[in-house]
């Protein structure tokens, strides 16, 4: 059995209400599934779950506020048996051979085996050879069973990209899952089901809901301010070069496709942290955990006032016109109330820009627990000395606010010198 609790869906969050259920018991899910809505003090939030399974009981009625970490429903997991029809190079990492696996008692149905994508011009990888494939991919294709041997890879040198593993979850997807039957509470006790379809608490609006997320805020600022020691970098960057490449790049777009100034500052900020990793991650226990995922946080205003900050998850794995389709889509859901639970915990580093109300330099605050932020302001004309000569160029400010437990004056300035280089190469980005 496998618990679903109340999860911190902030550096201060305490407590939640559970909004609604989107799954009833005896429903099956997998990882990644959205299978509640809590509201928080920022937003009403999608929950996914992260164990796959039959839900066994749902504990907490929605309505209900209860402190993080309540168990709000259990959840059978249940182990899947392969198919010993499966090649050997079918078979999950680390899985026993089909002569290996104990019978089934009598009368006990198997578990269906994971369908896995094929793709015919990709032969499978010979026994003990390690498939090429982003860190990302390896994530997504652990998490739904896919095995990366058969996958066609797009990336450089063939490797398997995180799209080319969704490709394969889209496969995947069309089998209907089998009926689960409805098993009663551990222990054998009697517990009422759950209905899905019981009225929800709506989110206080106006003043009320403003008040929430402007504390909410401030304890987490008050936080970053009294445990992280922050040290600040700034460098200008000539954007020539990247005006130019955008202007070019959206000449060959529709409007609705065209790309927007900031989309090759995140790209850059993505590759930059690749060749300075420790400011990618979290301070936790007192300790530095460097993240090999880079989630990019983008902070985003919403219309009734306040900031939330959602996490880009992988942008480090996409191309300039995925991380546009990310963005657009990231800041419509912000803003909609459509937000999934590990959008708001899983960001590595945050990024804020305010060029767009004419602020030149950001200073920003780091959100606990991550070690960095990334602050770009206006583009305006300056003066710009380059080989002796003189001239007037498009300059951003860009600057990084670090936390001093984590790197050093040194290393953040590395990276900003990385971000520099990535945008005077747009072409590669």
């Amino acid at each position: 059995m496998a618990e679903f609790l109340m999860p911190s869906l902030g550096s201060d969050m305490k407590e939640g209400t559970l909004l609604e259920w989107r799954v009833k018991p005896g429903d099956r899910v997998k990882r990644r599934d959205v299978i509640a809505v809590v509201d928080t003090d920022k937003a009403a939030i999608e929950v996914e779950v992260f164990e796959e399974g039959i839900v066994e009981a749902l504990l907490v009625q929605p309505g209900e506020k209860v402190p993080v970490g309540t168990v709000l429903a259990v959840i059978r997991t249940e182990a899947v048996e392969i198919s010993t029809g499966e090649a050997a190079a079918g078979r999950l990492p680390g899985a026993p051979p089909a002569e290996a696996v104990p019978p089934l008692p009598p009368g006990a149905e198997a578990a269906p085996a994971p369908r896995v994508f094929r793709a015919p011009s990709a032969p499978p990888s010979t026994p003990g050879e390690r498939v090429r494939a982003s860190p990302y991919a390896r994530r997504l294709a652990a998490e739904h069973s896919i095995d990366l041997g058969l996958l066609h890879g797009t990336g450089p040198e063939g490797t398997v990209r995180a799209a080319d593993v969704q490709l394969a979850m889209a496969v995947t997807a069309e089998a209907p899952a089998p009926e689960a039957p409805v098993k009663g509470p551990p222990h054998g006790e009697a517990t009422e089901p759950v209905a899905p379809a019981a009225p929800t608490r709506e989110r206080p609006a106006g003043r009320d809901q403003a008040a929430a997320m402007r504390r909410a805020i401030a304890a987490a600022m008050a936080r970053s301010k009294r445990e992280i020691p922050h040290y600040y970098l700034q460098t200008k960057i000539d954007m020539s070069r990247t005006l130019r490449w955008l202007e070019a790049e959206n000449l060959k777009r529709s409007i609705k496709e065209r790309l927007l100034p900031v989309v090759p500052l995140i790209r850059a900020v993505a590759m930059a942290l690749q060749e300075v990793p420790e400011l990618n991650g979290y301070w936790i226990d007192d300790r530095h955990e460097v993240r090999e995922a880079i989630n990019i946080g983008f902070a985003i205003s919403l219309r009734q006032g306040g900031l939330i900050v959602p996490a880009i998850l992988g942008a480090d794995l996409m191309s300039v016109d995925e991380l546009m389709e990310a963005l657009r889509d990231l800041i419509t859901r912000t803003r909609a109330g459509g937000l999934r639970g590990s959008e708001l915990t899983e960001a590595t580093i945050s990024v804020t820009s305010l060029g767009d109300l004419g602020v030149e330099t950001v200073f920003g605050v780091i959100y606990p627990p991550q070690v960095a932020l990334v602050g770009f302001g206006r583009i305006t004309e300056q003066p710009w000395a380059e080989n002796g000569m003189l001239a007037v160029r498009p300059v951003l400010s860009a600057t990084l606010s670090a936390d001093h437990r984590a790197t050093d004056g040194r290393r953040g300035a590395q990276f900003l010198d990385a971000l520099n280089r990535h945008l005077q190469e747009p072409s590669k980005l």
